[in-house]
């Protein structure tokens, strides 16, 4: 397994384009399947989830063209329905949490879908019964097999209802609204997740010939058409990639611009940086970071701690959660971390602890960070990645410890982000890629 060796305490300088937004584009690599014709998506990260997936749609039959730089082109018109009840197509959904997306297309299109439990970070429970339950009203069959831990649908047609789905999943949003685009008649979600990623998606869909309203908020209206077109679409850049390069620049006391970000999109984002004391200056859609030595964290008008909550849009994606902890550990102030959503993806903080962070593990969920306000560096540590975004938030916390880190299983790192060694090479960090 590869590790990263990481010298710390380098103040980075210069500009950095954030990447192709992930979770958009594997939502939108996997709506690829709803059409016969060529569907050309740009702005695709070169990172190993996406990269799985498209081989997976390659093995089912998609012929997959590459143009360029992060473009490719897409047409399944030749779909091996066989291929999917493979043991080969079982073991590579169970390798890619992405995968989950197949359902919704497979069913809108063909009526039949097979997939395994989806891999993915282990990051605590995330449960698929908001997919099912949203498919099988719009009249699917779903059944379980305990034995090989398979799920399986099929439906004579889909036909399109009002829904209220129990919780407001984005793959989950996704995968309905995939599958409503080719069902029957009128499909109403009520708490619909309104992600930009969602939004995206929409958009795409449309552009192919769906019919679908109340884009950006969480009420979605699908009129079902018979069939859906070919299209050209850009993904929007990586919200949580500029939020993680927002953190960076902060704990290394950097003056960093990030280009084209699609400020619009980013939402609440930046205000949240902001309410840390880190100063961020827009200009146009790039967000430039000034060298900043303190930053201190805003108290509530009752003068109250400071608490970081994630939510469902327009509130703080639990992506960036990671980063804004290891961000507060050395800022001035006290702040308390609710990650609500995922009960395991705290447990990195045991890794900061030995790097020399005040935290106080309050439970599963909630984390207070007590900041140094640089008054003295995290140290240096042999650190373990155990999913991308703890990764990225581990890499940040290394690059401004005094000495040598080393984190190892940045494969999970590789998952999400594109490069990133090379890329924060060019801003002046030390940062060498071993095996």
């Amino acid at each position: 397994m590869a590790s990263f060796i990481i010298e710390g305490g380098h103040r980075l300088n210069g500009s950095i384009t954030p990447q192709g937004a992930k979770n958009e584009v594997l939502q939108e690599i996997c709506a690829t399947l709803l059409t016969s014709e060529k569907v050309t998506i740009e702005n695709i990260p070169d990172i190993a989830d996406v990269n799985n997936l498209i081989s997976q749609l390659m093995n089912m039959g998609v012929s997959v063209t590459r143009n360029g730089v992060g473009c490719y082109t897409f047409q399944a018109n030749n779909i091996n329905l066989d291929y999917i009840e493979s043991e080969e197509y079982i073991n590579g959904c169970a390798r890619l949490r992405g995968s989950v997306m197949f359902i919704g297309p497979l069913m809108g299109r063909f009526g039949k879908a097979t997939m395994s439990e989806p891999g993915g970070d282990k990051i605590g429970r995330r449960r698929l019964d908001t997919h099912i339950i949203g498919l099988q009203k719009l009249g699917a069959e779903f059944s379980f097999d305990t034995d090989k831990r398979v799920y399986r649908m099929s439906a004579k047609k889909l036909k399109g209802c009002p829904m209220l789905l129990d919780e407001a999943s984005v793959t989950g949003t996704a995968n309905i609204i995939m599958a409503a685009v080719l069902a029957e008649g009128k499909t109403v979600i009520y708490n619909a997740a309104c992600e930009p990623y969602i939004q995206q998606l929409c958009r795409m869909l449309n552009k192919m010939g769906a019919k679908i309203s109340g884009i950006a908020s969480n009420l979605i209206t699908i009129e079902g058409v018979k069939e859906l077109c070919g299209c050209t679409h850009r993904a929007l850049p990586d919200m949580i990639e500029v939020g993680s390069f927002i953190g960076m620049a902060a704990m290394t006391g950097s003056e960093i611009t990030i280009k084209n970000t699609s400020y619009d999109n980013l939402g609440i984002i930046p205000g949240m940086f902001s309410r840390l004391g880190i100063k961020i200056e827009r200009r146009g859609d790039d967000i430039f970071i000034p060298e900043q030595e303190h930053y201190e964290v805003e108290s509530f008008i009752d003068g109250s701690i400071m608490s970081f909550a994630d939510a469902p849009w327009p509130g703080l994606t639990p992506d960036l959660l990671s980063v804004f902890l290891v961000v507060a550990t050395q800022a001035k102030g006290s702040v308390l971390i609710h990650q609500k959503m995922f009960e395991s993806r705290l447990f990195f903080v045991d890794k900061l602890i030995d790097m020399g962070a005040q935290i106080i593990l309050c439970d599963p969920h909630r984390a207070v960070v007590v900041g140094h306000d640089k008054n003295f560096k995290l140290k240096g540590a042999r650190l373990t990645s155990p999913d991308i975004r703890a990764g990225i938030a581990l890499l940040i916390a290394a690059l401004s410890a005094n000495g040598i880190s080393m984190i190892s299983n940045i494969e999970q790192i590789d998952r999400g982000y594109e490069n990133i060694e090379e890329r924060l090479t060019a801003l002046g960090a030390k940062i060498k890629r071993v095996d």
